[in-house]
């Protein structure tokens, strides 16, 4: 029988290795719904971290701190890029070579007004999403990136569908289908996602 704590969802969800799962700070987790609400608790500290910051988005150094303030308190491991392939992004050698890229691309989308603030922040985003640097959190780390770039540009944040995407099966679906159409490079369906 799988254990409730890390059975998948959907092959979209990024499974543990069994050394990550091992790194699991509380000890009173025994089920997903503690799981979600220990993180979720932990995102929430991040958020008002990084509000109280105001420093540039796009530095590698603020990402892995902004990951490690999401899930430092649930995760040994965050903050940290992961060693081992996934079912999703980049070789895991490829992570830090890959991440700077993405900066070093976003800086030049927003010095030379390439994109729209708006489409800035989401091809960011979907460009760490797609990356996956981290053992988990992505998808959640890169949405948060994603509103924090859009507010450094003088936007709203998203709202990402408007609800929990760790309850709401269909906007999680939904979300899924979308990054997979940018994957393809098509970014219109994930930019009115972002703004739904």
């Amino acid at each position: 029988m799988p254990d409730p704590l890390f059975a998948r969802d959907d092959d979209a969800n990024t499974p543990l290795t069994a050394e990550e799962r091992e790194q699991l700070i509380p000890s009173y987790i025994t089920l997903r719904h503690e799981l979600n609400e220990a993180e979720q608790i932990n995102i929430g500290a991040a958020l008002r971290w990084a509000d109280a910051r105001r420093r540039d988005i796009l530095d590698r150094d603020f990402l892995s701190e902004l990951h490690q303030r999401m899930f430092g308190d649930v995760w040994r491991w965050a903050g940290q890029y992961r060693t081992t392939a996934r079912n999703i992004g980049v070789e895991a050698y490829r992570i830090a070579i890959d991440v700077q890229q993405a900066i070093d691309d976003a800086r030049y989308w927003v010095e030379h007004a390439t994109y729209p603030p708006d489409e800035i922040a989401v091809r960011f985003s979907h460009r760490l999403v797609l990356i996956h640097p981290f053992p988990n959190g992505n998808g959640r780390f890169s949405r948060l990136v994603g509103d924090l770039l859009a507010r450094q540009l003088g936007q709203p944040p998203f709202t990402w569908g408007q609800v929990n995407l760790v309850d709401a099966v269909v906007t999680r679906a939904l979300y899924v289908e979308v990054l997979r159409a940018a994957d393809d490079h098509d970014i219109g369906p994930l930019l009115l996602f972002a703004r739904s």
